[in-house]
């Protein structure tokens, strides 16, 4: 005698296999086009940092709402990452503009993360409204909206709160390391 599960549960099962593949291959993807884009690492370091502040508030919102971690909420994930990794675009590159037009580098973290707050907080406050009503519904459907909807709201809350805190106040450490390795690999090849 054996027990073989079938069905919604063996389909389940088979996406969140492939989604466990898929998911580090793509935020690999993001991670290189973002050193491309910025032409250094700890630029896109500094905004992957972005995607662990997201996935607290995305679980913490599961664990409250005592929802399951089901495809849904693992492609509620996906786009929450994609939230928090723009943000951290839109505070990392403005901040970067203000120092190559000659602003030392502190008031260009202060100006930049006080000019770039009003987009931040936009782009999380327009998805928020926007994820509500299947936040709160409970009609027919909402077991699988609702668990994508939990993970974006929450994980915004998160990610958005820490990114303004959390990026600025990491930049300059993040700018002093680069600066230094980049001294370092000109120094050892000269």
């Amino acid at each position: 005698y054996y027990i073989e599960y079938g069905g919604q549960f063996e389909n389940q099962q088979r996406a969140m296999k492939r989604l466990s593949i898929i998911v580090p291959i793509v935020i690999a993807l993001v991670f290189s086009m973002l050193c491309l884009t910025f032409g250094s690492v700890h630029h896109a370091l500094l905004i992957m940092v972005n995607v662990p502040l997201a996935l607290i508030g995305g679980v913490f919102g599961l664990f409250i709402t005592g929802e399951y971690l089901s495809v849904p909420a693992a492609v509620g994930f996906i786009a929450l990452f994609g939230i928090a990794v723009q943000n951290g675009v839109v505070l990392v590159s403005y901040i970067d503009e203000l120092k190559l037009s000659g602003i030392p580098l502190k008031d260009a973290i202060i100006k930049g993360s006080l000019l770039r707050l009003r987009p931040v907080l936009m782009t999380a406050a327009t998805t928020v409204l926007g994820l509500l009503p299947l936040l709160i519904s409970t009609g027919m459907g909402s077991e699988v909206q609702r668990p994508l909807a939990v993970v974006v709201v929450f994980g915004l809350i998160t990610s958005t709160t820490l990114t303004l805190f959390v990026i600025p106040a990491l930049y300059e450490w993040f700018e002093l390391i680069g600066n230094k390795l980049v001294d370092k690999y000109k120094q050892s090849y000269s």
